[in-house]
Order: C-alpha cells, then structure tokens, then sequence
C-alpha cells in the first residue's frame, strides 16, 4: 500500500524541482519558475508573522533577493526547495524584529484557523478551542514554533530539522515533547475550568 503522507513530497516532484533548480543554478532567468511558484507561499508564512503588510512584502522580496543571489550555493539534501526559502524568510524576519525591535508572538493566522467556527459547532467544542489558544499561548517560544511548523505548516521532521539546524530525530524528539507539554497544559486549564464551573 502506498500512501502519501501529507508531511512529505514525493521522489519524482523533488526530482523535477532539482531540474529546475539546476537551471537556475546555471542561468538565474530560470529563478522565475522557482519565483512563481514559491512566492505566495513564502509572502503568506511571512504575513502570518508580521502585522505591517507593507514590511511583510518588503521581506519577502528580500527573501528572493537573497535565495537569487546564493542560489549557486544551495545544495539538495532531501527536503524540497521551499524549505530552504523558509530558511531564509525565517533568518529575514528575525533580522526585521530585531531592527524594528518587535516581538513575534502566536501566530495570529493560526489562531484564527482555530477559532474559526461553524454555526453547528456546539458549545463544548467552542470550549475546547479556547482551552488550546489558551495552551497554546502557554508554551515556549521555540516548543510553540515546532507545533506550528509540524501541524499547521504541515512540515516533515527532516524540514523541521533543515529549518532550525538541528536533525530529523532532534526535530522529533523536540517535537513529541513540545506536544506533550502543550496536552498537561491543555489538561490543566481544562480540569481548572469545569472545577471552576461545577
């Protein structure tokens, strides 16, 4: 049975993002398929990080500028071409919050896909969902990033590893105890406020 993982790409699409890649490398006017199709994905991770729109777009561009620039440099190892971006953008943002002195917190587009309901959602799941924006808010910086990378990015543990410069296992050892941490403190807030209201 095979069976596609949402979490990863497959052998043939990296193969052929690697032919593009390689022209690229040897002609930057063939930057422009990579461009096209990484730039909105790119420019709404960043949106989702930043409150300015006018800056979100300046970093993306920088993102670009950068990823054309070095694209000789970029060498395969076994996550897609877009990891390598996210890379980039992640070093940019950074570099944005510390020249404007921001602090990046939980990611609003994040929050807003949990609370975004349904008509027919009943009360107790509405409950359940401010008891995770609540333990979600409770978690480390550096935890909270591994949740958003692996379950709302839906990055594998080898891209997560790739981003934050540390291996696939670390990434999912990092990963499996964020999520356990975040479960005691979803549990925690949860038993607090049924104690609360018997």
């Amino acid at each position: 049975m095979n069976v596609q993982s949402i979490y990863h790409q497959s052998t043939q699409y990296m193969k052929e993002e690697l032919k593009i890649i390689e022209m690229a490398q040897n002609d930057p006017q063939h930057f422009g398929l990579l461009y096209k199709k990484y730039y909105h994905q790119i420019l709404r991770y960043i949106q989702q990080r930043i409150d300015d729109a006018e800056l979100a777009y300046d970093v993306t561009s920088q993102v670009f500028i950068k990823a054309l620039t070095h694209i000789h440099r970029f060498e395969y190892r076994g996550v897609p071409f877009s990891s390598w971006l996210y890379r980039i953008a992640k070093s940019e943002l950074y570099q944005s919050f510390r020249d404007k002195k921001m602090e990046l917190n939980l990611n609003e587009f994040h929050l807003n896909m949990i609370e975004s309901n349904d008509d027919n959602e009943d009360e107790v799941n509405q409950e359940y969902k401010i008891y995770l924006i609540q333990s979600l808010a409770a978690l480390k910086k550096h935890e909270l990033q591994l949740i958003e990378l692996r379950f709302f990015e839906k990055k594998s543990f080898k891209e997560i590893g790739y981003l934050l410069d540390i291996t696939e296992n670390n990434a999912k050892v990092k990963t499996f105890r964020s999520l356990e941490k975040l479960k005691t403190i979803f549990k925690s807030i949860s038993c607090s406020s049924l104690d609360l209201n018997p």
